[in-house]
């Protein structure tokens, strides 16, 4: 697993908070429940996001925690799911997505598992034609999959750590989907009924709004398949995924220190970096 830096978990740590706060806000601050809100805030999400993303890849660069192996990695592992994602998608809530993200957060980290959610989700948008004002509040969701996955006990191993992935990526299903409803709720379903968002109401009263229109719209349909596919999924194919991505994390050496021979002195090798000798 690639270690995380100190500058890596506040960049963390702040991405997170500020992505919580898009979902959250309207629970604190008076919002007008118009169907078009959320369609003027999308871009300035996904102008938030994107210097996100490259100050965290700038924070694992600096701080050795990723290199560009890392990073062809990365590349690699979001095409393959965004060429799984269109093979479940739309269909009773089946996700063909979401455990190859839970297995490679496990295998490589928080920070990567991160970085796999956004990159994987924007991929498969461009690649699907999904592109629209859910897709920033898509990657974030996504994103802290592959990052709770990073932060799972690290000494778990064989069958056990297949039951708690499998068991991670049932609740990460069902919180994928409540946040893919916060996005939207209070501002789609209209204002006089019973499950609609009420402006400058207290939190409790929404909140409970709130959770019986996701319990009713989706967690025992939709994000149940979900939770099912992911889970079965990560139980049939996890031994063999999480094998393969170890011994590639092996054989490339993430995080190791390039370094080159000295033409001076075959048997010594030296470091890259800007004090090498000559």
């Amino acid at each position: 697993m690639l270690r995380v830096a100190p500058r890596t978990a506040v960049v963390l740590l702040l991405a997170s908070v500020a992505a919580l706060a898009t979902f959250t806000w309207p629970f604190f601050v008076p919002a007008q429940p118009e169907g078009t809100a959320r369609t003027g805030e999308a871009p300035l999400v996904f102008l938030v996001v994107l210097p996100v993303l490259v100050a965290l890849v700038l924070a694992e660069l600096s701080s050795g925690g990723i290199d560009s192996k890392a990073l062809a990695m990365l590349g690699v592992l979001a095409a393959v799911n965004a060429a799984l994602r269109p093979l479940g998608a739309g269909t009773a809530g089946i996700e063909t997505v979401f455990f190859l993200l839970v297995l490679a957060g496990r295998v490589f980290g928080p920070g990567f598992g991160f970085l796999l959610g956004s990159t994987s989700l924007f991929a498969s948008a461009l690649l699907t034609a999904g592109v629209g004002p859910w897709l920033p509040f898509q990657m974030l969701a996504a994103s802290w999959i592959g990052l709770g996955a990073g932060l799972l006990p690290a000494g778990l191993r064989g069958r056990a750590e297949v039951a708690v992935l499998a068991g991670y990526g049932v609740l990460a299903a069902y919180g994928y989907g409540l946040l893919m409803n916060l996005w939207f709720w209070p501002f789609s379903i209209g204002a006089d009924t019973q499950l609609s968002y009420v402006a400058g109401a207290p939190l409790l009263e929404n909140l409970h709004r709130f959770a019986v229109f996701t319990a009713v719209t989706s967690t025992f349909g939709w994000d149940t398949g979900r939770a099912v596919t992911t889970a079965v999924a990560i139980v049939l194919a996890g031994p063999a995924v999480l094998a393969a991505l170890r011994r590639a994390a092996r054989r490339a050496a993430f995080g190791a220190p390039v370094t080159f021979a000295d033409p001076a002195h075959p048997g010594t090798m030296s470091p890259l970096g800007p004090d090498r000798r000559r």
